[in-house]
């Protein structure tokens, strides 16, 4: 009954497809319109991706610092490493670059050496003073000698913060507006007035200016992103449509591929306008995803109908047979490959919630649109002419298909032994596999942005802020003496790491002050006893409140402190041991009933994300395994069958996550929506040879061997076909500059040929070798769905 309402389905379908052409062509205009004005609604990001769900503790102890302390991500660093810079002109022109943008309404305050200014002891007015080590501007070389011996010698406070004592890098902080460093107007502050004051120095100067920081570094990858959905697209669409011309030489079938993927994009943009969702690394993915795999479908398709064609001349009786009998089909490739990427909607993790539901709803309306497209294009044009059926024909496709066919009734032990040795390598090969939550792993690394970051981690330890929060359960906790001699003994710790960059908290700026306070003395540069703090803490609370730099260390009430530093990028390895090293160091320092100290910062938050992602890679690999195999189970309604189906698949993931480990690949944010993806999408090759399999039991009247070779021979061509497009569309990501973006386009094309090889090969064995145990003819004469009508003469319409 079911059989008989799914091909009645799709003789309905292929009526109202083919006798509702102007009505559906209107209607497919109209929702292109509609998704189009939605474009406008498109944005993208200015954040770095959060991996974790909202509710993650990770998270929630990251807000509640932000809450505490504000936006720590707003520092941007510019540097200089050049002796000629300590020159009267040089200096002054630093200087005066740095005051330029103070002005600017995006500038919260910027900090230069022209800014620095000692901490005087008033002792008529008992307290302390600010004098600026540069009163006005530098007039002579003395005067900068002066100043650097001053600097670099006797004041250990501002080292390794504005300058490097030991290289003599100067830099500059420029502090962003809190409300406004995740908005586009940080954008338009970097391109508009940083950049361009930056260049305008270097060309007068001869200097060359380093610029660094997490708003300065988010910004020019952001425009890296953009500029490369541009170059993704096109050369997905160069590439698809290449080999499509090669296999077909027809300009109108390729043209009218074109037509249809094009119009896919617009959607998926649409989609992401109309959802208010931003364009990420990922979801930048996508409209080129979908150019790669809307081509397969269009192959499919126009095959169908070429052949139809060829076998009795009737170009109508083509397009409705190339709904009813392509259609079914071609709806469960989709589905399973949506399934796929539906997986991450289950997660936890916004961004990937936002990618599998574009990606999902996007890969089903490319379904939706060759469906109708295709057929309805081809009732307007003319019957094909002869050298558009020529592929059909092509000998070396043929003898691509018949060494399979040989390879598989000759080889099938071999076969086996491959697999198997394939299958033990790989599985040594995962144990090496490294998980990275660099930041800035995937980040373009020929560009001057990147270089500019590893400079800054060479100078100054890192870019890349690290938080410790101390909260002492009390109002003004913080001051009491014994929780500055913690802190300090801490942040010695920090010293000691070598990927630590020189911390900064209230117990320098108390260190600076007891240095004030015995007049300067460098060796002074240390934690007040119990006796000299009551006199010092008189002196600052008797200072102007131009003097008070403890509102950035402690909060209003005294409760809480922060201890910053900022870490070099480092695996998560290695990150993960520093951080048990530093717990260990802060329970034996800080009590647990007098303080609970937390890590946090965004280059830990982006750490923890990325283990978080590996946990939900296990879940939505699993995810797509089992709704993939349901749908195997209705459709065939076989446990031995799923199993057979599963086999060919998995193995290609296997040897991609073995290759992965050997190579030095490591699971990151990118790498690892591979599996799910290329299962996915592989997965389909099986469901059309299987497909293909069953109807030729039926025509050969349960024969095995001539119902496997049969099928191979049939369905080997379009999965060729298929396969080869996707592992060049796939490909295309190998272009980007971003790392990540590299890795997911090799491993996805690698685990697709090797798919395609796995059930052209494996799976054809797998069915002659367990043929007595799978071929009941009660599970596979009735299927739940007649993916392939049995042949017969529908009507014409």
């Amino acid at each position: 009954m079911l059989k008989l309402f799914t091909t009645g389905f799709w003789e309905v379908i292929a009526r109202l497809i083919l006798r509702n052409k102007i009505a559906i062509l209107i209607g497919i205009v109209a929702v292109t319109l509609f998704f189009s004005y939605q474009w406008k609604y498109m944005r993208f990001t200015y954040t770095e991706a959060n991996l974790l769900p909202d509710d993650h503790e990770v998270n929630v102890t990251y807000n509640k610092f932000l809450d505490i302390f504000g936006e720590e991500g707003n520092l941007i660093v510019i540097g200089v490493k050049d002796s000629t810079l300590f020159t009267v002109d040089k200096l002054n022109a630093w200087n005066n670059l740095s005051e330029s943008f103070k002005p600017y309404d995006e500038v919260e305050t910027v900090v230069s050496i022209k800014d620095l200014q000692k901490l005087v002891k008033n002792n008529d007015a008992q307290k302390f003073d600010l004098e600026p080590f540069i009163k006005d501007s530098i007039h002579s070389l003395a005067q900068i000698n002066s100043l650097k011996q001053e600097l670099f010698e006797q004041y250990p406070f501002y080292d390794n913060f504005l300058f490097n004592k030991d290289t003599k890098t100067v830099r500059t902080a420029i502090y962003m507006k809190k409300d406004i460093v995740n908005t586009s107007l940080r954008k338009d502050f970097i391109e508009q007035i940083l950049e361009p004051k930056i260049q305008e120095f270097e060309a007068a100067n001869d200097l060359d200016v380093r610029v660094s920081g997490m708003p300065y570094i988010r910004t020019l990858n952001a425009k890296s992103i953009i500029d490369e959905i541009g170059l993704f697209i096109g050369a997905a669409l160069l590439v698809t449509s290449l080999i499509f011309f090669f296999f077909f030489r027809s300009f109108r079938a390729t043209f009218i591929s074109l037509i249809v993927v094009c119009i896919g994009v617009m959607w998926t943009f649409g989609l992401l306008g109309l959802l208010k969702y931003e364009i990420t690394v990922l979801t930048a993915l996508i409209p080129p995803l979908i150019i790669v795999i809307g081509i397969p479908n269009c192959i499919f398709l126009i095959n169908k109908f070429q052949h139809e064609v060829k076998l009795h001349g009737n170009k109508v009786k083509s397009l409705q047979r190339v709904i009813t009998k392509i259609g079914n089909a071609t709806l469960m490739t989709n589905i399973t490959t949506a399934s796929g990427f539906a997986t991450f909607i289950l997660t936890e993790s916004k961004l990937l919630k936002e990618f599998g539901i574009v990606a999902s709803l996007s890969i089903l309306g490319i379904f939706v649109l060759c469906l109708l497209i295709i057929p309805i294009i081809y009732t307007f044009l003319p019957y094909p002419k002869e050298r558009h059926l020529e592929h059909l024909n092509k000998r070396w496709i043929g003898t691509f298909v018949e060494w399979m066919v040989r390879m598989v009734k000759e080889h099938k032990i071999a076969i086996y032994s491959i697999s198997l040795v394939l299958m033990i390598a790989s599985i040594i090969g995962i144990y090496q596999i490294k998980i990275s939550g660099s930041l800035i792993e995937d980040m373009p690394k020929d560009t001057e942005f990147f270089d500019d970051i590893r400079f800054f981690e060479s100078e100054f330890n890192g870019i890349m802020p690290l938080e410790i929060m101390i909260d002492t359960k009390r109002k003004k906790g913080v001051m009491k003496l014994s929780t500055l001699k913690r802190m300090n003994e801490l942040e010695e710790v920090i010293n000691e790491t070598p990927e630590f960059s020189k911390p900064i908290s209230v117990v320098s700026l108390l260190k600076y002050s007891k240095q004030a306070y015995y007049n300067g003395n460098p060796k002074y540069y240390q934690l007040p006893t119990s006796q000299e703090n009551s006199f010092i803490l008189s002196y600052a609370k008797n200072s102007s409140s131009d003097v008070d730099l403890l509102k950035n260390f402690v909060d209003s009430t005294g409760q809480y402190a922060r201890i910053t530093t900022f870490m070099k990028d480092i695996g998560t390895d290695r990150m993960e041991r520093i951080e048990e090293d530093l717990q260990a160091r802060i329970d034996k320092v800080f009590p647990e009933e007098q303080y609970t100290i937390t890590l946090t910062g965004k280059a830990l938050v982006f750490q923890k994300g990325t283990k978080y992602l590996v946990k939900n890679l296990i879940i939505s690999l699993s995810l797509a395994i089992f709704l993939i195999s349901l749908f195997m189970a209705y459709m065939f309604r076989s446990f031995r069958m799923i199993i057979v189906s599963l086999i060919p698949n998995l193995l290609p993931l296997l040897v991609t996550a073995g290759l992965m480990g050997f190579l030095g690949v490591p699971i990151k944010p990118s790498t690892i929506l591979v599996f799910s993806i290329a299962f996915g999408i592989s997965v389909d090759d099986t469901i059309h040879f299987l497909a293909k399999y069953r109807q030729e039991l039926q025509a050969n009247h349960w024969k095995i061997r001539k119902s496997v070779f049969g099928a191979l021979r049939e369905t080997g061509v379009s999965m060729f076909y298929t396969s080869i497009v996707l592992f060049f569309g796939f490909s295309v990501f190998t272009i980007s500059s971003f790392g990540g973006t590299v890795a997911l386009g090799a491993l996805v094309s690698a685990t697709l040929l090797l798919a395609m090889l796995s059930n052209l090969l494996l799976l054809p064995s797998l069915l002659l070798s367990l043929e007595r145990s799978i071929a009941n003819k009660e599970v596979l004469r009735e299927p739940s769905i007649n993916i392939i009508p049995e042949e017969d003469d529908e009507e014409d319409i």
